[in-house]
């Protein structure tokens, strides 16, 4: 087992191990590491851990230190840099008359190299560019062409779902994306519906495909011959979300009806044809496939709504039946006094009421008669 703290150089970046040193860190942390670019500055993401050393592709470089404030400012100041450099190195480009679209500029830590990321669709010769680059920034010029993925991937931006983009946000690396996957969740094939802001197919569809082939596996296929509750039919739609599939029934062609996955018996698969000396069971014996759930009665908003309030705040029903008391709401005790500024004892409400908590409680009329009499008990606990 190896000790690693994972560290990110930018936001949707990649994810590295390095060596912490016995050093303890927390997710948030700035931490100074050193790369193949030189010294660098780096988020901490997952602190202090133990990992298997198979895990590791290559040997770990350790953390120089803990960031510092002065390190954070130097951050920002290389920021307002890059800046200048973007204006610097689109003017060049234009003088040079070169066909490359200019992404970013990134400063190392130190200042002394600068990285700027292109676009193009061709190879382009920048060797003079390089050279001006040099002279007018004063520090060592490196220039990378990346594809237009990775240029959505840096400068970021809402998707057509309205979210932002899943490659800036947690994609640590690209998968490779077909058409197949479209038409497996059952998209439209118009380039402009399934496509991202950068061209390509989205990238959403790589890793909801996994869900999308498990709900394929238990759904029907398009004109297969099934069994249904109602009757033998032939699918002509399928929606693999909610698990249902539309089947136009042979009694009833021209109504489709809509049924879950799991009331339908695949006859034939995906032949559409009704077999040769099949004979349809009994509407007896095709009722049992119909979900238990359709035969109770639908629950509706406002009753499901009620549950809800019922559940958070329990009635005064419920409370005095939990607490193991019997509810009559037209019986005697209910109809007694309340106690007003504290609990009355069970002997004084037997004194308001002109009882007795003997056996003359309990005899027939006798409430009555003593009603009639003037209380000189008067005391409490008096018998």
């Amino acid at each position: 087992m190896v000790e690693i703290i994972s560290v990110r150089f930018k936001n949707g970046g990649k994810e590295y191990y390095f060596n912490p040193n016995g050093a303890q860190f927390q997710v948030g942390d700035g931490v100074i590491v050193e790369t193949t670019r030189g010294t660098e500055y780096a988020q901490c993401i997952r602190g202090n851990t133990m990992i298997d050393e198979i895990e590791l592709t290559a040997p770990l470089r350790p953390v120089v230190r803990a960031a510092t404030p002065e390190d954070a400012k130097t951050v920002e100041r290389n920021k307002e840099r890059e800046k200048r450099a973007m204006s610097i190195c689109q003017q060049k480009i234009a003088e040079h008359g070169l066909d490359m679209k200019l992404v970013s500029a990134e400063y190392s830590f130190d200042g002394s190299k600068i990285l700027f990321f292109f676009t193009s669709e061709g190879r382009v010769d920048f060797r003079a560019l390089v050279k001006d680059l040099a002279g007018a920034l004063h520090a060592r010029i490196e220039l990378r062409q990346i594809g237009v993925r990775d240029e959505a991937k840096l400068l970021g931006g809402l998707g057509i779902c309205g979210k932002p983009f899943c490659c800036s946000q947690f994609l640590d690396e690209f998968q490779p994306v077909s058409i197949k996957m479209a038409k497996t969740q059952n998209l439209s094939l118009n380039p402009t519906k399934i496509s991202g802001t950068c061209g390509r197919l989205m990238c959403c569809l790589k890793f909801e495909q996994e869900a999308y082939e498990d709900l394929v596996k238990r759904a029907p296929k398009q004109e297969s011959f099934v069994e249904t509750p109602d009757g033998a039919g032939t699918v002509c739609g399928i929606n693999l979300l909610r698990q249902t599939a539309q089947v136009r029934l042979e009694s009833d062609p021209d109504s489709p009806r809509s049924y879950h996955n799991c009331e339908l018996c695949v006859v034939r698969s995906g032949k559409g044809k009704r077999p040769e000396g099949y004979v349809e069971p009994p509407l007896e014996e095709l009722a049992k496939l119909r979900r238990q759930d359709d035969s109770a009665a639908p629950v509706t908003e406002e009753a499901s709504l009620a549950a809800a309030i019922e559940a958070a705040f329990p009635s005064r029903e419920r409370r005095e039946d939990s607490s193991g008391e019997e509810h009559r709401p037209n019986s005697r005790r209910n109809r007694g006094h309340r106690p007003r500024g504290g609990e009355q004892r069970p002997q004084e409400l037997a004194e308001a009421r002109g009882e007795e908590s003997g056996e003359a409680a309990h005899r027939p009329g006798a409430n009555r008669r003593r009603r009639r009499r003037p209380n000189r008990g008067g005391g409490k606990g008096q018998g």
